[in-house]
């Protein structure tokens, strides 16, 4: 598939801080995925694009949370918020939004139809490799009835 100017415009990121900043329209598909502050305890005071556009950064760039940038979030609330975020499954979420948006963008599927693995990972799936331990050192999820009290 040939790019067109449209998609050209689409992926242009020059006007941006970093690469990594959401767009005003990635931060409109986005914003609904993100829990509102809750009702009880102290005002939410961080601007939460800002630390959004903070863990994108970390993520794009690989760079070590301390490394931050100064004119974004401190690196103590991004690994909270992205702690929190990864916990609850809305970085999964935010993913897939943005995902489907960028294929549906580009013209192609929302879901692709063809998959390409390497032989490698096909070895270590049939031998029964850890995929990862992460999800074995999580604590559980707390239910939403739990976490909608204060």
């Amino acid at each position: 598939m040939a790019w067109t100017s449209e998609h050209r415009r689409a992926a242009d990121r020059r006007g941006l801080r970093y690469p990594s900043d959401l767009t005003d329209a990635e931060w409109a598909l986005v914003m609904p995925l993100i829990r509102p502050a809750k009702r009880c305890g102290r005002r939410r005071t961080v601007d939460v694009r800002e630390v959004l556009n903070a863990v994108f950064y970390v993520l794009s760039t690989g760079c070590q949370w301390q490394a931050l940038p100064k004119d974004l979030p401190p690196k103590s609330t991004v690994w909270d918020y992205f702690s929190r975020w990864e916990w609850e499954g809305t970085i999964e979420r935010i993913h897939h939004v943005l995902y489907v948006a960028v294929r549906e963008q580009a013209g192609r599927e929302a879901s692709p139809t063809t998959a390409i693995i390497d032989s490698q990972t096909a070895k270590g799936v049939q031998k029964g490799a850890l995929r990862s331990i992460r999800p074995a050192t999580m604590r559980a999820r707390r239910s939403s009835a739990a976490s909608a009290t204060c």
